[in-house]
């Protein structure tokens, strides 16, 4: 079973960056279209970005577009989350999920995922 580990969150202040790392045990991630997606409390699970299997095809939010980037690397079995000038409203928790129910491109859709990590918090705050 696919098994998905988010490192990377933390406290940053208004403009500053982090990078989120999703990495797999368990199955390849060469198969896997993976997202990320957050949860704010008292708010409902948002798609953030998503990226394809091949990595040829990617989607994010509007809100988070030119600010974000998502890359993978298959041979490290890793997917990552740039996030550039954050702002207060990125603070929440974030979550990476796969799935294989959909190729050659990239839905934020929750549902469609199967396989999701514990989650990394990211609080940004002066």
């Amino acid at each position: 079973q696919l098994q998905l580990v988010e490192s990377g969150g933390g406290s940053v202040q208004p403009g500053g960056s982090l990078r989120l790392s999703c990495a797999a045990s368990g199955f390849t991630l060469d198969y896997y279209v993976i997202g990320w997606f957050r949860q704010a409390p008292g708010k409902e699970r948002e798609g953030v970005s998503c990226i394809s299997s091949s990595g040829g095809s990617t989607n994010c939010a509007d809100s988070v577009k030119g600010r974000f980037t998502i890359s993978r690397d298959n041979a490290k079995n890793t997917v990552y989350l740039q996030m550039n000038s954050l702002k207060p409203e990125d603070t929440a928790v974030y979550y990476c999920a796969g799935t294989v129910r959909v190729q050659g491109m990239c839905v934020m859709w929750p549902r469609l995922y199967d396989y999701w990590g514990q989650g990394t918090q990211v609080t940004v705050s002066s």
